[in-house]
């Protein structure tokens, strides 16, 4: 328990929600990311295609990783507006040049399934949800229960047609993570979501997702414990042998979310 109290405690942002300078520094940097984009001359989508990471739909505990679901639904209005069409990962990685986008959302958490599935299946738009198999097990403090699905509720998610994958047991930093527990994290969350669930997966998405959340021995892990497909949260930076995905925050409105679109973050890394 106190392993995923400490993975809470530094990825979870519910700290940064009540930290201003914290805010500040995020909003700062995406503004000014976006402004020197457009004064470069790009302000229109890159022609490419993108895996976007979202976290959690109406859930505010969440922080910068928490969207209102009225600004959820305009990112995909905004998308279609703009030209791009909707699919899975995979179609985006086996072609990379059309413009296309990907939906993820990491943690498995219960209002993606209230909020964001709806809305996918009204609309025909497929996602993947990287699952935390320790938080669906119970294994989560119990004033964070309620923001996290059990097995019932992800059953109801892949019920729904969401593509369900692995982002570990208990959510940790895998940049610290000596080789066997590294292992142990992998092989586990991987045959949780089958006997529970039947799922067959061979995606993994990093938790954190940042360069310095993953290591060469993890990787290695990881093909031995039969995945195919490792995703980071970064683009330019991303860990060797890693698939690119964007990270999309709560301050993405209409403005910095064509941003992210079109390149302006593919530098930038989460820091807090």
């Amino acid at each position: 328990m106190e392993s995923v109290r400490r993975a809470l405690g530094v990825y979870h942002p519910r700290r940064v929600a009540h930290n201003g300078a914290r805010w500040g520094r995020l909003c700062a940097e995406r503004w000014a990311l976006a402004a020197w984009q457009r004064a470069a001359g790009s302000p229109s989508p890159a022609r490419h295609g993108r895996i976007l990471t979202y976290h959690s739909i109406g859930t505010p505990e969440y922080g910068v990783n928490d969207l209102r679901p009225r600004d959820f639904e305009r990112h995909l209005q905004i998308a279609l507006d703009d030209g791009w069409s909707f699919t899975t990962p995979a179609e985006v990685i086996a072609e990379p040049d059309k413009r296309q986008l990907a939906l993820t959302f990491d943690d498995g958490l219960a209002s993606v399934l209230a909020n964001a599935l709806p809305v996918l299946r009204h609309h025909g738009i497929p996602a993947t949800a990287f699952v935390v198999t320790g938080w669906a097990d119970g294994r989560i403090p119990d004033d964070w229960r309620r923001i996290a699905l059990d097995w019932r509720g992800l059953s109801a998610l892949q019920d729904g047609g969401m593509t369900l994958a692995s982002h570990s047991v208990t959510h940790s930093d895998f940049g610290r993570l000596e080789p066997g527990e590294a292992r142990r994290e992998l092989e586990i969350s991987r045959e949780r979501l089958h006997q529970v669930l039947g799922v067959e997966t061979s995606e993994f998405a990093i938790p954190m997702g940042q360069s310095r959340n993953w290591t060469s021995a993890a990787g290695l892990a990881a093909a031995e414990a039969g995945y195919r497909t490792v995703y980071a949260q970064c683009v330019s930076n991303r860990p060797e042998g890693t698939i690119a995905r964007t990270f999309i925050t709560r301050i993405d409105r209409p403005v910095l979310f064509r941003a992210a679109l079109a390149g302006a973050y593919d530098n930038w890394e989460e820091w807090y």
